[in-house]
């Protein structure tokens, strides 16, 4: 079994502040840059229990060079840095996994219960697929449907994980704190650790087949910015329509067209 691991820090136990997530801020961000890496670790270790022989990771917070690699077993292999390809958080899946797993994510764009929630940047207020608020696993998720990979198991902040089983009802989950305005109130990291491995063994270890978003004939993006001018900006992607002076909108039937004009819309 070759399973596919998509790492985010937002959602990693106790983490509260933004300088704690930021790799320019070095004091604060080497403590959750440790417990990232320690959740990506507990996560691998128990897809090694459900029978995984390989974990192919993509460092997919910010830099994307956030993994202490010296901490990795064997078995796994590491994708850093950003190639520029639409499936971004996603970049390396293919159809020879067998199933998708997500650490450290965190509640979307216009949610107040993570400190840090947010969808791909802060420039962006908010995100809808179809017609509903979408996060970086919204997006992600259905990424990985395109290939065909199911999603078994996700931890991360309380409302992520309430999103990830309103959309797939058979999906695992590890919620690792909860946000009250500016504070959480978090598991401790040891604790948050031994339930995602718990959690990776037991959904690895049944029948995650179904563990597929639902599809679609045709999808809408829109994306909904804080500035205008970066709305104004995204509007000359090739088939963009300006909604507002804030919202600009994307349509196709193909998902991966979709990525792809998030890709460059978002920046």
């Amino acid at each position: 079994m070759k399973v596919f691991l998509s790492a985010d820090i937002e959602g990693t136990a106790g983490i509260t502040m933004w300088d704690e997530a930021r790799k320019h801020i070095p004091g604060e961000y080497a403590e959750f840059q440790k417990f990232m890496t320690a959740e990506v670790i507990a996560a691998c270790e128990g897809a090694r229990e459900a029978g995984a022989d390989e974990v192919l990771i993509k460092d997919a917070h910010a830099t994307a060079r956030n993994i202490l690699l010296g901490d990795l077993p064997d078995y796994v292999r590491i994708i850093r840095g950003w190639s520029g390809h639409p499936d971004q958080m996603m970049f390396g899946i293919s159809a020879d996994c067998d199933v998708a797993i997500y650490t450290g994510y965190h509640s979307k764009a216009g949610d107040e219960t993570n400190p840090l929630a947010h969808t791909s940047n802060l420039r962006i207020s908010r995100v809808l697929l179809n017609g509903e608020v979408a996060s970086e696993l919204t997006l992600n998720a259905r990424c990985a449907a395109l290939y065909g990979v199911p999603s078994a198991f996700l931890s991360g902040d309380k409302r992520i994980c309430e999103d990830a089983i309103a959309m797939m009802p058979g999906i695992v989950t590890v919620a690792t704190s909860e946000g009250i305005g500016p504070a959480t109130n978090s598991l401790s990291p040891v604790k948050a650790r031994a339930l995602i491995f718990d959690g990776v063994k037991k959904a690895l270890s049944g029948d995650f087949s179904a563990c597929l978003p639902p599809k679609a004939d045709d999808y809408e993006l829109v994306i909904e910015f804080n500035n205008p001018v970066d709305a104004y900006q995204a509007s000359w992607y090739p088939g963009a329509v300006s909604n507002a002076p804030r919202s600009v909108s994307f349509w196709h039937r193909n998902f991966f067209e979709i990525l792809r004009a998030y890709k460059f819309m978002k920046l």
